[in-house]
């Protein structure tokens, strides 16, 4: 659902890599588009953002029991550690918690040949919404 039905991850390239209970990592394949800084040259701090972003709702998603919850971003921090190369960008997100109503995630964002070198650094807080089923026509 979140590489096909979500326009703007489908516009980006995003693909989900691995995916667990409260876990994910993501991928963005490189392609010329997602250069921000052409002089450097660099990515696009916005692709990073929303590649961390996009990951920490999808941890969230993932540590919930009703695959029928919506999430929704309340806060993001990115702290930009270096400069993304123009290659892969991976993201990898873990739950810190999640209650009733609020989730929090940490991510990383780092490039998959040399994954010791954070590239940034992001924590989310998600709004968590149980969508109840609506009552049946024949049942009103």
């Amino acid at each position: 659902m979140m590489e096909e039905h979500i326009p703007f991850n489908k516009f980006l390239g995003v693909k989900v890599a691995g995916l667990g209970e409260g876990f994910v990592r993501l991928e963005i394949p490189f392609r010329d588009e997602l250069v921000g800084d052409p002089m450097r040259p660099a990515l696009h701090g916005g692709v990073i953002s929303t590649l961390a972003d996009t990951a920490g709702g999808m941890a969230i998603w993932a540590g919930l029991s009703d695959p029928r919850a919506r999430v929704s971003t309340i806060d993001l921090r990115i702290d930009y550690l270096r400069p993304g190369r123009l290659a892969t960008l991976v993201a990898e997100a873990n739950v810190v918690r999640i209650g009733n109503r609020v989730g929090v995630a940490d991510v990383r964002l780092f490039h998959p040949d040399a994954s010791s070198d954070t590239v940034a650094t992001g924590k989310g807080v998600y709004n968590v919404k149980i969508v109840k089923p609506r009552p049946e026509a024949s049942q009103r």
